[in-house]
């Protein structure tokens, strides 16, 4: 069987395959063409979340992005009245490390780990 292949430039190439190979090639294209004919006559609306579900629709709107920002600037404010140590070692337990293993991490008891979490969330509570 010959297969028949056309490239951009416009040349046209011919290979000879195997029924089975050819067989698999002719059912390739004709799917990339409906596919194709599909997405020509496809459009999406400025509705798409009514009609095509949440997946179309952008969750980001400016009121969010800003509510967004001013949480930042709050958060970073709360942190920064907390001493580097403080921040440090809150930041690795937001990271999911727990208190031994930010100690085993520092090369220092837990005891003192503890003591200055505890201090460092009583600072960023009160000043977020």
């Amino acid at each position: 069987m010959k297969i028949k292949y056309e490239f951009a430039d416009g040349t046209v190439s011919e290979v000879e395959v195997e029924e089975s190979v050819g067989a698999v090639i002719i059912d390739s294209r004709r799917k990339e063409d409906n596919l194709s004919r599909k997405e020509r006559c496809h459009c999406l609306s400025l509705d798409a979340l009514d009609f095509e579900g949440a997946e179309f629709a952008d969750e980001d709107t400016p009121e969010s992005i800003l509510m967004g920002n001013l949480e930042e600037e709050r958060i970073a404010g709360a942190l920064d009245r907390l001493s580097e140590v403080q921040r440090r070692r809150l930041l690795m337990l937001a990271d999911g490390m727990s208190i031994r293993e930010i100690a085993r991490v520092e090369g220092v008891k837990h005891t003192p780990v503890l003591r200055s979490v505890e201090r460092a969330r009583k600072i960023f509570k009160e000043n977020f």
